[in-house]
């Protein structure tokens, strides 16, 4: 590519850019719905890396059939435990990009909810309506147009 075609390509983007309206910025306080929200998200957060930190223990102190595996298991759940532990840090600073996050922990946790439902036993559907509950009524509150308007996101130009 010539410096010439270089420059052009350059002072379009610049132009783009300058004509394009900017993101509305979040303000004033934060709704009592997303404060829910980002609290909820962090528990789920909380509770992955609590499950993590015991598959590890358990994998080098324990008499696990394969010490390998339950460490691996171990660090893969505290690794997907920063994601709702991220997300709920975002929302409770009204950081717009959070809501996706938050969002996609939701929606993972409903086929892990499914999984403990079929597993059986009082303790684990006790856990499956649990998670269900909480994944329903934090997506519902991250979806609502109070905790949307309050992160910045409006409604989509045509």
């Amino acid at each position: 590519m010539s410096s010439k075609q270089s420059a052009s390509k350059t002072a379009r983007k610049s132009a783009r850019g300058s004509t394009a309206a900017p993101a509305p910025e979040p303000a004033g306080p934060r709704p009592a719905r997303l404060t829910a929200a980002a609290v909820l998200t962090g528990l789920q957060g909380l509770a992955l890396a609590a499950s993590g930190i015991y598959l590890l223990v358990m994998g080098l102190l324990g008499k696990p059939d394969s010490p390998q595996q339950a460490e691996t298991g171990g660090l893969t759940v505290l690794a997907l435990a920063a994601l709702p532990l991220l997300a709920a840090r975002g929302l409770w600073l009204l950081r717009r990009w959070s809501r996706g996050p938050a969002m996609i922990t939701q929606i993972m946790a409903l086929p892990v909810a499914w999984t403990l439902f079929t597993a059986g036993g009082a303790p684990m559907t006790a856990a499956a309506v649990v998670l269900t509950l909480v994944a329903v009524v934090t997506l519902a509150l991250v979806v609502n147009p109070t905790a949307t308007e309050a992160l910045g996101i409006g409604p989509r130009e045509s």
